[in-house]
C-alpha cells in the first residue's frame, strides 16, 4: 500500500471479546494501513484501558456510565486523550461517524443489532461477526445495508469461507450455486453419550475442541445452536432458501465450508482454525494481507472427517429450519429464547438438556406479527426473553 494513501479509520464493537482482540491484532501487523478511530466494550474497564493504551483511539466506550466513569478516571491518570463515552447510543454513534471507514460488528447477541444498523445506513465496510444482528433483523437489516450502500462482509469463519469460494459479482450467485455446506466442529460433547448430556456443567460445555471462544458462544457450540444461528444468517447473506443450507460435522475444522454448483462440482476454503484468516480477508477485501495464522501443512494432517449431525444429539440445530419457513420475526424470537436459556445454564438454573425446551416452548408460545421496524423487533426480542424467562422458572 502506498504511503500517501490514507489510512482507514476502524470501529471495533465489543474490542475486549474474542474477535476484537483477533481484530486488534491483525490491525497492529497493518499500520500503515489501518488505525484504530473508536473501541467498545460492556464491563471490561482494565481490558479496555490495555487497548486504550496501546491503540490511542480517539473514542472509547462502555456500555454503562459507571463502566466509563472508571477508565476515563484511568485515562486520565494517565495522560491519555481518549474521549470516553457511554450507553448504547454512544456505541451506535461510533459505529456511524464519518471518521470510521470500517466496523467491526462484534458484539455478542441481539444487543449488537441497534449499532449494526446503524453503521448499515451509514455506508460503512460492515465485517459481521455479530450473526444475531442477521437473525434478528433479516430482511430489515439487509435493507439498511442495500440503502446506505454498506459493503457487508461476513466474518464467521463458515461465511467467510462460503464468500472466498464465490465470485466477486453477487449478481451470479442465484445462477451457480445449488447449495452450501457450513461445517461444524460437532462442540465438546460430539461423542458423549447422550445420556449423559443432562448432566454437563457450564465449563465442560465451553472447553471448545478448536476455538478459545465466550462462554455464550462456546455453550452455543455445544448445542449447535450456533450452527441454527449461522443457518439463518446464510440465508440472509447469501439470499438462499432454507433447503439450500446444509450442516456437516467435520471435527478438524480444516474446512471452513463448501459451496456446492449448479453442475456438482464443490470449492471449499481450507485454512488453520483462526479468526484471524477471516478478519484479515474483511479488513483487506478484495486484497488479501498477511493475518498472522499459522500456514496449513497437508503433510501433518492425519485425516479429514465428516458426518450428519442428528436430531437426537443436536435437536436446536434443526429449530433453524423450522424457523425460516415460519412467519418473519420467528428468528428473532428463536434468538432471544436461546440467549435467555444460555444465560440461565450458565448461572446454574437450567440443565444442559433443558436449553432446547425452553428455545421449542418459547417459539410455541410466541406468535410474532411481521416486524417493520427496530422498534418492533425490539419489541418482539423484550417478548419473546419475558416468555423465555418464565419457561425456564417452569424447568427449573
Amino acid at each position: 500500500m502506498k504511503e500517501s494513501m490514507k489510512k482507514q479509520g476502524v470501529t471495533v464493537l465489543g474490542s475486549t471479546g474474542s474477535i476484537g482482540v483477533n481484530t486488534l491484532d491483525v490491525l497492529a501487523r497493518h499500520p500503515d494501513r489501518f488505525e484504530v478511530f473508536a473501541l467498545t466494550a460492556a464491563t471490561q474497564v482494565d481490558a479496555m484501558l490495555a487497548q486504550c493504551e496501546r491503540f490511542r483511539p480517539q473514542v472509547a466506550v462502555m456500555a454503562s456510565a459507571p463502566h466509563a466513569e472508571a477508565l476515563a478516571r484511568q485515562l486520565q491518570g494517565k495522560g491519555l486523550p481518549t474521549a470516553v463515552r457511554a450507553g448504547p447510543q454512544a456505541i451506535a454513534s461510533v459505529a456511524s461517524d464519518e471518521r470510521a471507514d470500517v466496523v467491526m460488528a462484534a458484539i455478542v447477541g441481539a444487543a449488537g443489532l441497534a449499532p449494526c444498523l446503524a453503521a448499515a445506513r451509514a455506508g460503512k465496510r460492515l465485517l459481521l461477526a455479530n450473526k444475531e444482528a442477521l437473525v434478528v433483523g433479516g430482511a430489515l437489516f439487509m435493507q439498511a445495508v442495500q440503502e446506505g450502500g454498506a459493503t457487508l462482509l461476513p466474518i464467521d469463519s463458515e461465511h467467510s469461507a462460503i464468500f472466498q469460494c464465490l465470485p466477486e459479482d453477487a449478481t451470479q450467485w442465484g445462477a451457480r450455486i445449488d447449495r452450501i455446506h457450513l461445517t461444524s466442529s460437532g462442540g465438546p460433547f460430539r461423542q458423549t453419550p447422550l445420556a449423559e448430556l443432562r448432566r454437563m456443567t457450564p465449563d465442560q460445555a465451553c472447553a471448545h475442541p478448536n476455538f478459545r471462544m465466550g462462554r455464550k458462544i462456546s455453550v452455543d457450540s455445544a448445542t449447535m445452536m450456533n450452527k441454527a444461528l449461522e443457518v439463518i444468517e446464510a440465508r440472509w447473506l447469501f439470499n438462499l432458501t432454507p433447503r439450500q443450507i446444509e450442516v456437516v460435522v467435520h471435527p478438524q475444522q480444516i474446512i471452513h465450508s463448501m459451496v456446492q454448483f449448479k453442475d456438482a462440482s464443490i470449492l471449499a476454503q481450507l485454512g488453520t482454525p483462526d479468526m484471524r484468516v477471516p478478519i484479515a480477508y474483511g479488513l483487506s477485501w478484495p486484497e488479501r494481507i498477511e493475518s498472522g495464522a499459522e500456514r496449513l501443512d497437508f503433510a501433518t494432517l492425519a485425516g479429514l472427517t465428516f458426518e450428519a449431525p442428528t436430531r437426537e444429539r443436536y435437536p436446536g440445530l434443526f429449530l433453524a429450519w423450522d424457523a425460516l419457513r415460519a412467519p418473519e420475526g420467528t428468528c428473532a424470537v428463536l434468538n432471544a429464547a436461546n440467549e435467555v436459556a444460555v444465560a440461565a445454564f450458565l448461572a446454574g438454573r437450567l440443565r444442559f438438556d433443558q436449553i432446547h425446551a425452553v428455545n421449542e416452548a418459547t417459539l410455541a408460545a410466541v406468535a410474532p406479527a411481521r416486524p417493520a421496524s427496530l422498534a418492533d423487533l425490539l419489541a418482539l426480542d423484550e417478548q419473546a426473553r419475558a416468555a423465555a424467562q418464565a419457561q425456564c422458572a417452569r424447568q427449573g
